[in-house]
């Protein structure tokens, strides 16, 4: 993926010179036709939750660098995941709702027995409310035409981990030991990798 944005960034920034006039023809691309990025539409796949996206882990953050500021890619046209404002209140944040960032997925289906819990379980049901308003925009687009991002360690593709359903949609999941310790570098630790739940579009989408 990273070798993949540095040269369309590259071929981008010098596609009228002689030397990648040539490049693009040795490889059947038409020199003539440049591609109209500010025209494409743009789906971001995952994002760690919480994670603040002015973080340099979080994958909004990677996006907005590389792919909409060094693709020039129109930002209205980017469907975009900032999972630290979903479900709460201006000027809050997840981890005043969730301690360490620690998400009890449980509430989904039982009843809270605190108002700390009754907060909680509102702001799960957002989240679900939010994944599936993401999965709709997805669908209203036409689906994903091309699809790029890595394989992970146990070859999950976005955050669809070893197991998931094959007719998966975006949703709030955790992940697996193998996900976790390949992310624990980024968030902190391997116990912080373990609480960190994440948004990840499904492999039906």
């Amino acid at each position: 993926r990273k070798s993949f944005i540095k040269w369309v960034i590259h071929y981008l920034k010098t596609w009228d010179t002689d030397s990648t006039k040539e490049d693009l023809k040795s490889n059947s691309i038409n020199p003539d036709i440049k591609p109209d990025m500010w025209s494409l539409h743009f789906v971001q796949i995952d994002d760690f939750y919480p994670i603040d996206p002015t973080q340099h882990n979080s994958f909004l953050y990677y996006v907005n660098l590389y792919y909409i500021q060094g693709f020039g890619l129109d930002p209205q046209k980017c469907l975009l995941m900032n999972t630290w404002t979903i479900g709460c209140e201006e000027n809050k944040s997840p981890l005043s709702i969730f301690p360490n960032g620690e998400v009890d997925l449980s509430l989904r289906y039982r009843q809270p027995k605190t108002r700390k819990e009754e907060i909680k379980k509102k702001v799960l049901a957002e989240i679900d409310e939010f994944c599936s308003n993401y999965e709709r925009k997805i669908q209203e687009l036409g689906g994903i035409g091309f699809f790029l991002g890595g394989i992970g360690p146990d070859g999950h593709i976005a955050f669809n981990i070893r197991g998931s359903d094959h007719f998966s949609t975006t949703r709030l999941t955790p992940t697996n030991y193998e996900t976790q310790a390949a992310a624990a570098g980024d968030l902190g630790g391997i116990e912080l990798a373990r609480k960190t739940l994440v948004i990840t579009i499904g492999l039906k989408t």
